[in-house]
């Protein structure tokens, strides 16, 4: 399979309930009128980017059957699904988050209590 730009990322899989993020374009200037480098405001504690991927969400432990040992155990894992969805713009603590390059892009996988807030462009 080659990649291409609307592919590549379609063969990661995002496990459990974190999230990838790609930091959204900074504007580079204060409220005051000054430039700063992107070195600077790479370093700050809350960040802002837009969730490209993210995981099926928290696993929920099977119920034990021990009354009734003949019965076939299920073992399809469900998941509570999170609470933020492809698309978003999520508000994040970059210290609760990990920094990954994949095909040469700089990304974030975030687990969704870093989070602190999502912005969606849908009406709730």
């Amino acid at each position: 399979m080659k990649l291409t730009p609307d592919n590549k990322l379609k063969k990661l899989i995002i496990v459990g309930d974190r999230v990838l993020i790609k930091l959204r374009k900074a504007d580079g200037k204060t409220a005051t009128g000054l430039y700063l480098p992107p070195g600077v405001q790479e370093k700050e504690k809350v960040q802002q980017g837009y969730i490209i991927k993210t995981g099926p969400g928290y696993p929920i432990p099977s119920p034990m059957e021990i009354d009734e040992p003949w019965k076939d155990r299920d073992d399809n894992i469900k998941y509570i699904p999170l609470q933020a969805k492809e698309g978003d713009l999520a508000i994040f603590l970059l210290n609760g988050s990990y920094e990954v390059i994949y095909e040469g892009e700089k990304y974030y996988i975030v687990p969704q209590h870093s989070i602190l807030m999502l912005e969606r462009e849908e009406d709730l």
